[in-house]
């Protein structure tokens, strides 16, 4: 009884599992792809931050404004370099003053050269006369010991004079450039103060409000372009040494549910990040869609073969890589390109082979 029990058993499984399926290679189009999440990002997008901390005094915009390189975003409370920059300003227009000669000290120095100048003249004149008049045996020795004696005075003080005027001048060109340095370090100092945009582009988002504490380490703003967007796609380090610039890329996304747009990789980063094993790949759309927002997410298959009239079979009658079943037995085949459903077979079969799909 047992034994008949079991015999039907078999015969009932046996029964069950139906004609085995089989299929035939065919010759179709195949396009070899790699697959990549894909997420939307504006061109030249960076994070603002200020070269100086205090308190956030006010925005000046607000998100989605279009701005300018140089267009003030926001404003850090600055009293002090404020103050400091218009003492800058006054010492620099103090030195020019005295540079310019405009007041006492460099004028006051031309009188007496002049002064001098006029004096060692007169000296001069009565010094030679009386020496001539020596040569002449006329007048006395002491006369002309006295004469020659404010001569060689006059002629000391005048180039004494003319010493001073000369150190002094460079004394105060070196003051006015000096204070033209203090203020131009104080106006970039109060101008750190002011944070502004690098770019054209829109602000996306603002991340203080008036009143909070503003750090050197912590962004206030993120600023990127307005109409230009890249495709920024994460790819498998088994697949990155498929890629190559210029190749096309299919990306899909999840704001346009029906619809497939085209694109083309621009750049690829060499570094690894470590965390989710993947290399990030930007590309950039042939014909964008007509509104983009930061972060739109979805996919993308970046194609790095495609072949007409390739003889191919679905990748599930595969065995071991690279084997097939047919009535006469297993057979080793050659494989070409692939993708997620079919493989192209190059050598070890052709389109008169049955295939049947192998057991799970």
């Amino acid at each position: 009884m047992r034994y008949l029990i079991l015999l039907v058993t078999v015969l009932f499984l046996t029964s069950c599992e139906g004609p085995q399926e089989r299929v035939f290679p065919k010759i179709s189009s195949l396009t070899e792809s790699v697959y990549a999440s894909a997420t939307i990002q504006p061109d030249s997008l960076y994070r603002v931050y200020a070269a100086v901390g205090g308190i956030l005094d006010q925005n000046l915009v607000e998100e989605g404004d279009l701005v300018q390189p140089g267009t003030p975003l926001m404003q850090i409370i600055n009293k002090t370099p404020k103050l400091n920059t218009e003492n800058a300003k006054l010492a620099l227009q103090l030195a020019e003053e005295n540079y310019n000669g405009s007041a006492a000290l460099l004028k006051d120095l031309e009188e007496q050269i002049q002064a001098a100048s006029l004096n060692f003249r007169n000296d001069s004149i009565n010094f030679f006369r009386q020496k001539r008049l020596w040569d002449q045996q006329i007048g006395s020795k002491t006369e002309l010991d006295n004469r020659q004696l404010a001569y060689e005075l006059s002629l000391n003080n005048r180039n004494i004079l003319k010493s001073r005027y000369a150190r002094t001048k460079n004394e105060l060109k070196t003051q006015l450039q000096q204070a033209s340095n203090n203020y131009e370090a104080a106006r970039i100092n109060s101008k750190d103060f002011t944070v502004s945009s690098k770019i054209n582009g829109k602000v996306y988002a603002l991340f203080k409000e008036p009143g909070e504490v503003v750090s050197i380490l912590e962004p206030l703003a993120v600023v990127g372009s307005a109409s230009v967007f890249v495709i920024e796609m994460l790819v498998d380090e088994m697949d990155i040494v498929k890629l190559t610039l210029g190749q096309k890329a299919l990306i899909s996304l999840d704001a346009y549910p029906s619809q497939v747009f085209t694109a083309t990789v621009t750049k690829i980063y060499p570094r690894k990040d470590e965390r989710s094993q993947t290399f990030t790949v930007e590309a950039t759309f042939n014909d964008p869609p007509k509104t983009l927002y930061p972060g739109l997410a979805g996919e993308g298959n970046i194609i790095i073969a495609e072949k007409e009239n390739a003889l191919t079979i679905p990748k599930t009658y595969l065995t071991d890589g690279n084997k097939v079943h047919t009535p006469d037995g297993v057979l080793e085949v050659t494989l070409g390109l692939q993708n997620l459903e079919r493989v192209e077979i190059l050598a070890g079969i052709n389109e008169e082979t049955e295939l049947l799909k192998p057991k799970q």
